[in-house]
Order: C-alpha cells, then structure tokens, then sequence
C-alpha cells in the first residue's frame, strides 16, 4: 500500500501541485514566523547581555526636572559608590528627550526614541559605552556628539553646526564627534545626542543630580557584594539590580513584546491553513472520484477497507512531507527577508545568527503533514466505503439524501446558535459579550460553511437568466455546471468566503471606527492649529510665550496636565486640564450643560456632565481640592459642560494651575488664527516657535490624521496578511477547474462535436469560475458585513458619535475582484479544455 501511495503522488503531480502550493504557503507562514521572532529574540538577548555585560550594578531613580519631591543621585552620592571598595568606576547619567534637524531643518527619526544623554568620560578621556569612530566626545557647552546613523541621515560632519531642540527652544552646537552604539532607541530608528555633563543635567534634571548610575566591578568581585554595598548609600525610592538581573529583565520584555508579534502572525498563519484544508478535502475528494474504479478494484484483489483508507492517507503523508521541507526552507527564506526589510525601513536589528529552533522545524512538519492528512481524512474514509461492484459503475458516487438532510441540518443549527450568539454578544457590549460574540462568530462561520452548498442552487440560479441573457449557451452551460456537484463549489466557495468574511469585517468596522473618530475631531475641535513635542513630552513655557506674541494668533489655550484630588478619598483623583479662560471657547466646541464657561475668568472650575453626575456635582458647588503637589484649595464648580475627548473631565484656570507648575507641564497648545488655516499662517507658527524640529504643528486635517491614522494602518496590515489566505482560495478555483475539465472531457468533446467553438469553450469555463467566485464573494461579505456591525455594536458604548458605514465602495471593489480572481484563475482550465481533441475526448470514459 505504500508503494501504491507513493505511485499515485507521483502518478497525478500536476493534480497535487495546488495542494502542495496551499500547505508549502501555510506552512512557510508558520515557520517562518518562529524563525523571525527567534531570530529577533536571540538578537536582542545577546544585546542585552553585551549592553550590561561590564555593569555590575545599575542605579535607576525616577527624578525628573522641575519635580522636588523624588530625589536623585548627587554628586556627592555617587562619590561615595566611586570609593567603595571593589568599584572600578561608576558613571551617573542623565537623559531626556532631544531632536535633531537635518539640513532641510526637518526632524531626525521618530520623535518619541530620539534621546539625549550626557558624555562621561572616565581616567583616559573615554566614556566605555560609546566608540567614537570620528572626533571625540562634547567636553563643553557648545559641543554635541552624534550617533553615527543620525549623522549620516543629516550628512553632518565633524566641526559642522547642528541645530538641536530638547523641551525648549532649538539650540545650535558644534559636532565634536560620532560614535556607534546599541541603544535600543537608536536601534528603534531614532537618534542619540551626547551633551557634556553639565549641559545635560541642566537640560533633564539638576545641577550636579544624576537619574542613573552604572557601577563597574574590580576583578575578582562579585556583582551581588556590590550590590549589597551600594544599596545603603542611594535615596529613597531608588532601585539598585545587578547588571545580570538587569539584562535578563530586558531579555524577558522583549520576549514579551514579541510574543505578541508571534501570536499575530501564527493567527494569520492558522486562518490560510484552514482555508487549506478545503482545498486539500476538495482535491482528494475528486481524486479518489475518478479512481473509483481503480480503488474498487483493489478491494476486490483482497484490499481491506482499512488498508484502501491508509493507502490514501499515506498519499496524504506524502504530499504533506513535500510541502512541508518546501514550506520550511520558504519560511527561512521569509524570516531572512523580514529581517532584512526591516533594516530596509529604518528598524536597527543588532547582528545575529538566524535562529532556526527545533521548535520551528517540529511545528512546520507537523502543521504540514498534521493539516494535508486531516483534510484527505474524510476522503479516505469514503474511498475505503466503495465496494468492488463499483468497479463496474460510474465514476462519480452521488451523495444520498439522508447524508445532505444530515448536513444541512446541522449546518442550519450552527448557523442560528452563531447568530443568536452573534446578537446577544453585541447587545451585551462588555468583555463577555464579546466573548460570546467570538463563539457565536465561529459557530455561524462554521455553519455557513457547512450550508454552503444548499445555498448554491438558488444564488447562483438567481445570476443564470443574466449569464443566459448575455452570453447565449456559454452562460446557460456555466450556471449548470456551477451548480453540478454542490459539494465540491462549495468546497471552493468556503476558501473565498472564509477570506472574504475577515476583510470584510475588518473594513466595516475600520470604516465605522475611522469615521467616529473623524467626526469626533470635527464636532469637538473649533482650532485651526495644535502644538506639541513630536516626543510626545510637555512643551516648553517659553513655547506658549511665543505663541501669545505672534502675530494673527486671535486665542491661544494649553492644556497643562494636572491631577487633582477632590474631598478626602484618595480615589477621587481626576485628571485636569489647565486652559486659558477666554480662549478655551474658542479653540474647542463646548456645550454647556449649566453655568457659564466664563466662571473660568473668576478662578471656578468646568466639570464635564457624565463626571458631575456620577460624583453628584452640580454648579455652585465648593469641592476641597489636592494637588499633586499636596497644596489644598477649594474650587467652585462654576459650569458643567457635554464632554469632550480631547479634553479631561476638569478644567482649572491656568493660573490656578501655574503655582503647582512643577507637576503641571503643557500638553498642548491650540490656536486659532485671523484667516484660519493656511500656509502662511502655519508658517507664521512655525516661525513663532523659531523652526523648532521637534514640535509639531498640525492643521485639523492633521490631526484628524493622528487620530485615525494608526485604523488605516492597522487595515493596511490586516489586508497584506489575509492577501495569503486569498491566494489559497484562488489556487482552489483552479484546482476545480483543472479537475472539473478532465472529468468532462468526453462532455467537452460532444459540445465541440456538436458546435461550441473552442472560444465558446474557454467563456463557459471561465464563467463558470466567476460564478464560483462570486458566489463564494456574496457569502463573505454578507457574513462580514454582519460581524463587522456585531463587533461596532459591541463597542459603542465607548465610542462617542458611533454609527455604522458600511463601505459600498470597498464592497463592490471586493466583488469585482472576486471576479478578477475567478477570470485569473480559469485561464489554464480554459485554455486546456478548449485544446482538447473532440474525437480523442469523446473515446475518454
């Protein structure tokens, strides 16, 4: 039997080749996924290692600039780490936000990992974490080292100017040297800016403070009796680890991070496989068709049920092997690839081995082998029931109806259970609703599947009057033979619906998500302009300064971060925005519930609506407030206003604020200018800030940009990674095709015998494809529209300004292209019926 299998592999290779092609891409999905995020993950312990391979204990305190209240490490302190007993150095550092304009003054990298540091040379005029392959370190005020790749994108050279901006005011210094490191901001794409020493502490902390301490051990000492020596010298709150620990804490979040990354990606892998098994199922189902008489006689040779069953699944084995060792070396090839563009797109990964774990080589031979034997599981066992007097029947073994009520049955129960699910999950709208929406959601997709050939009758006779209409015989014969074996289009019909229900329902709700935030922005937002750090950190005061100065600019309002506790409960803590009375008006739409907004002149407070009620607030109300920085007030509640996202649920005069400056910085500046918005007056802004690189200024189209920009992303995403399981549901309409030509050869051959010319032969097969196609499209959209409304439903509540869209226009571009992937497909089917032999088809039994 093994030696029966292995002929049929080798006896039908051009029949197989789609089932090797749909498990090869599934499974170089699945490896090539555990190979990358190996890779990575070695990468990245190996950096951690060697970044703390000399520290033997590593200082961190949370002090911050402007904050009194947690202290940092003085010289003084580190002083005393230095002459400990068994130190050979310990390094303070201080670090903070700093962008770098390139020579267009445009900002280097991505703003939130572009970073600033001090320079800390050691006895030799060395610092030991930065090499400098150019000139040498800042050892005074006017002076900045860059790393090497920030360098080479601003084409800056040693002893050159470069403009540097941190939370104030861009500044320029001279480039006094370029080094490499594996910082992981500067491997994130970002930039590193080394400062001398003193400049560095006046940037992001205090004179003579440190935020970090890096302590080397003598030889012969351990890291622990370190520890345990530097532990009693250092503040409160600071946190001493060894080195070791330290590197193994970073190791462990970045695994964390990449199992994320995993999981997605095995997901996506996991969705093309199942559409996989259809294709696999289907192919076997019509191979075991056509050999009926082939397996009938080997039972009637002395063939055991069992063994015809084993013959087939062997067979299986087989073609799952291949594709498997197939599968296996793409997916090296894919993580080698992913590795390689992401370098391409500015992610820095430090040098490494590729990984290749036997974890990955298991799951890769096992999804493969596991997936293809599954699926011919079915058609093995319905090889095995053929009984020898079938040899002497017809090839094609008809379903029973007590098997299709069976089916259909059970199809029909799983699809209303899902359903039911489905609507009560989005009804519910909480955590587990949503988990009964994901049930339910499986339950009808499994229906559906399972239905799908009892819907293929009565949709695709709805299309058979217009194929007849419009394309004479070739439409009328390609309805009937859609609808010929039910069973098998709707093998094929499954791939493509299951592929289209995901994107689908990813583009319904991406739709409904993008355009409630959009409105969100509109309805909320009177401003023309918003200010802020590209690093996401506070501005600067002076940058407010500037702004209130600049011509045209008719109000300016910050919103300077508070929070604030109110009564005795520390759990009544809330967030607070400090704004400018006046101007707050008019740079955002406030609705006012009761009071007026111009309490705010007379140092009351703004509370939105759903905040008051659920505290029981009203206006008029004097509320006992604590800063953070523990100073008491009472504030009056002067007006209570509708909500609104881009603001927090109080609003506290800024000068109320500006005594607890220290813990208040400014998020954001709005503005509104005379003209509203134009170049010129975005230009005046910029101007206004002194062309700082590393604050942003964005118009409402910008910031609706920024508000839905990551949707359109995440779609983006979604469609490339189901674009696989796509590519599977084609390569099973040709699979079809190919096996539907060749069982009606002699068929073929009385139609050319008796007048259908061989371009009337290649319109009926590839209308048939289309059909197939469209058939398998509706499904899938139907069903996505569906899932993608429950998943919208299901999150309203949190979404202000919800109302589903259904896309229309993405709908109708999924059909067409379902339609194109139908035409795309029939090609080799059609054009090999058509070159049939009419005489030599019509002999074919």
């Amino acid at each position: 039997m093994l030696r029966t299998a292995v002929r049929n592999v080798l006896a039908h290779k051009a029949r197989l080749l789609m089932t090797v092609l749909a498990v090869m891409l599934g499974v170089a999905f699945v490896s090539g996924t555990l190979v990358f995020t190996d890779t990575l993950g070695n990468a990245f312990r190996n950096q951690s290692a060697k970044n703390y391979d000399k520290v033997a204990v590593a200082v961190t305190t949370w002090a911050e600039r402007g904050d009194e209240e947690i202290p940092a490490v003085d010289a003084a302190t580190l002083k005393k780490i230095q002459e400990l007993d068994g130190v050979a150095e310990a390094t303070g550092r201080v670090s903070g936000f700093a962008g770098v304009a390139d020579t267009g003054g445009k900002l280097i990298g991505d703003g939130w990992s572009n970073t600033g540091s001090n320079f800390s040379p050691g006895a030799g005029g060395k610092d030991a974490q930065y090499a400098f392959t150019d000139g040498t370190g800042p050892v005074k005020a006017g002076q900045i080292a860059l790393d090497k790749e920030t360098a080479r994108k601003g084409e800056y050279r040693v002893g050159e100017p470069v403009r540097v901006a941190t939370n104030g005011p861009v500044k320029e210094y001279t480039l006094s040297g370029i080094f490499t490191t594996e910082d992981g901001a500067v491997n994130a794409g970002g930039s590193l800016v080394l400062f001398d020493t003193e400049v560095a502490q006046q940037l992001y902390l205090r004179p003579g403070e440190f935020k970090d301490v890096t302590v080397t051990a003598a030889a012969g000492v351990s890291d622990q009796r370190l520890l345990d020596a530097v532990k009693p010298l250092l503040p409160e709150h600071a946190e001493a680890r060894t080195g070791a620990a330290l590197a193994d804490e970073e190791a462990e979040m970045t695994e964390n991070g990449l199992k994320s990354l995993n999981s997605m990606l095995l997901a996506f892998a996991a969705i093309a496989l199942f559409v996989g098994v259809f294709l696999i199922a289907n192919t076997f189902t019509m191979l075991i068709a056509q050999r009926t008489k082939e397996l009938a006689l080997m039972r009637a040779v002395g063939a055991s049920r069992r063994q015809v069953k084993w013959a087939v699944l062997l067979e299986a084995g087989v073609v799952g092997l291949i594709a498997s060792v197939t599968g296996f070396l793409l997916g090296v090839g894919l993580a080698t690839a992913l590795r390689s563009a992401m370098g391409m797109f500015g992610g820095k990964i430090p040098a490494g081995p590729l990984v290749v774990s036997p974890t990955a080589v298991a799951a890769a031979f096992g999804v493969g082998v596991l997936i293809t034997v599954f699926a011919a599981w079915l058609p093995a066992r319905r090889a095995a029931k053929i009984p020898p007097v079938a040899a002497m029947s017809s090839v094609h073994a008809v379903a029973t109806t007590k098997s299709l009520v069976v089916r259909n049955s059970i199809g029909g129960v799983f699809a209303l259970l899902g359903s039911a699910a489905i609507v009560a999950g989005a009804a519910q709208g909480d955590e587990n609703g949503r988990w009964l929406l994901g049930g339910g959601a499986f339950l009808a997709l499994i229906g559906v599947i399972v239905l799908i050939p009892l819907l293929s009758r009565p949709v695709i006779a709805l299309a058979r009057p217009l194929l007849r209409r419009v394309f004479g015989v070739s439409g009328k014969l390609a309805a009937q033979n859609a609808v010929r074996n039910p069973r098998r289009t709707g093998a094929t019909a499954s791939a493509l619906a299951i592929g289209l229900t995901l994107v689908t329902g990813i583009s319904v709700l991406g739709v409904t998500l993008g355009q409630a935030i959009d409105k969100m922005t509109t309805d909320n937002i009177r401003a023309d302009y918003m200010v802020s750090m590209a690093g996401g950190g506070p501005l600067d005061e002076s940058a407010l300064t500037a702004l209130r100065k600049a011509d045209g600019i008719t109000a300016a309002s910050p919103q300077r971060s508070a929070w604030l506790t109110i009564g005795k409960d520390e759990e009544n803590g809330l967030s607070a925005s400090g704004v400018t009375p006046g101007d707050i008006e008019k740079v955002f739409n406030l609705k006012t519930v009761s009071g007026s907004l111009s309490s705010l002149k007379d140092g009351e407070i703004a509370v939105d609506r759903e905040t008051a009620k659920s505290n029981g607030w009203k206006t008029g109300d004097s509320l006992p407030v604590t800063f953070q920085d523990e100073k008491k007030e009472t504030l009056k509640v002067g007006a209570l206003y509708e909500g609104n996202e881009f603001l927090s649920p109080v609003l506290v005069p800024e000068d109320v604020v500006a005594p607890h400056e220290s813990l208040a910085g400014i998020r954001e500046v709005w503005l509104t200018m005379d003209g509203g918005e134009s170049y010129a007056n975005e230009q005046a802004v910029i101007d206004a800030l002194g062309d700082n690189p590393a604050m942003s200024v964005m118009d409402r189209q910008g910031i609706r940009d920024m508000s839905g920009g990551f949707i359109n992303t995440a779609l983006n995403i979604m469609y490339a990674l189901l674009a696989m399981a796509l590519i599977i549901a084609v390569l099973g309409v040709v699979n079809t095709l190919a096996m539907s030509v060749f069982e009606r050869q002699q068929e073929i051959g009385m139609l050319r015998a008796i007048g259908l010319d061989r371009r009337r032969v290649k319109r009926m097969i590839r209308l048939e494809a289309v059909v197939i196609s469209l058939f398998g499209a509706v499904v899938g959209v139907a069903l996505g529209t569906f899932l993608g409304w429950a998943i919208g439903k299901s999150l309203s509540a949190s979404i202000p300004g919800y109302a589903l869209v259904v896309p229309w226009d993405r709908l109708a571009l999924f059909l067409v292209l379902a339609g194109l992937v139908g035409v795309l497909a029939s090609l080799w089917p059609a054009r090999s019926g058509a070159k049939l032999n009419m005489l030599t088809a019509i002999k074919t039994e």
